[in-house]
């Protein structure tokens, strides 16, 4: 195709167009959308890096939980057990008590039926626990109870020691509201 060129008429170059207003360029357009790009990816770093924190956390927080149960469970256990060893001790102390009372019933009944009671035999006394007025930790070390007077020749009662343990007559309840009741086994 021939062209007609009149050089008095600029001629027009293919390289540059006449804007139209309110079009934005596409350089502008591109960069715009890097720009976003490159902020949503600075976004999902930041969030990525504080969800595996987060999810570190978590598992040290899970350890820690297992290890506070595996806790619970030996104190649970020494707790058991110390219990236990109140609670013989009690019934042994109950026993004794009993025997007593018996022996006081039937000095009353002698006495209500005219008969003199046995002054020779004195009523056995119960001594006194080696852990009156200690605490609980002191009250389980005890080994052994206190030593008789030699002036009072009483006998020496000697305390039963309880096997290392839970004690398996007894038998632990704990309800859903947290209270722990103990159960004797028969």
């Amino acid at each position: 195709m021939t062209m007609i060129s009149v050089p008095d008429v600029p001629a027009i170059e293919l390289g540059e167009q006449e804007k139209a207003p309110g079009r934005p360029n596409r350089a502008r357009t591109i960069g715009a959308v890097m720009v976003g790009a490159a902020l949503v990816t600075f976004v999902n770093v930041t969030a990525a890096i504080y969800l595996y924190r987060g999810v570190n956390d978590l598992r040290a927080i899970e350890a820690r939980l297992d290890q506070l149960g595996q806790f619970e469970q030996r104190i649970g256990a020494r707790i058991d057990t110390v219990n236990n060893g109140f609670q013989s001790r009690f019934e042994t102390l109950d026993r004794q008590l009993q025997a007593s009372f018996g022996h006081i019933n039937g000095n009353i009944a002698r006495l209500e039926q005219g008969q003199p009671a046995a002054a020779e035999a004195e009523m056995p006394r119960a001594p006194e626990p080696a852990f009156a007025g200690t605490t609980v930790a002191e009250a389980s070390a005890v080994e052994n109870p206190a030593e008789p007077d030699p002036v009072d020749g009483s006998p020496a009662f000697k305390r039963k020691v309880a096997p290392p343990g839970p004690n398996p007559s007894y038998q632990r309840i704990q309800q859903a509201d947290g209270k722990v009741y103990y159960k004797k086994i028969n």
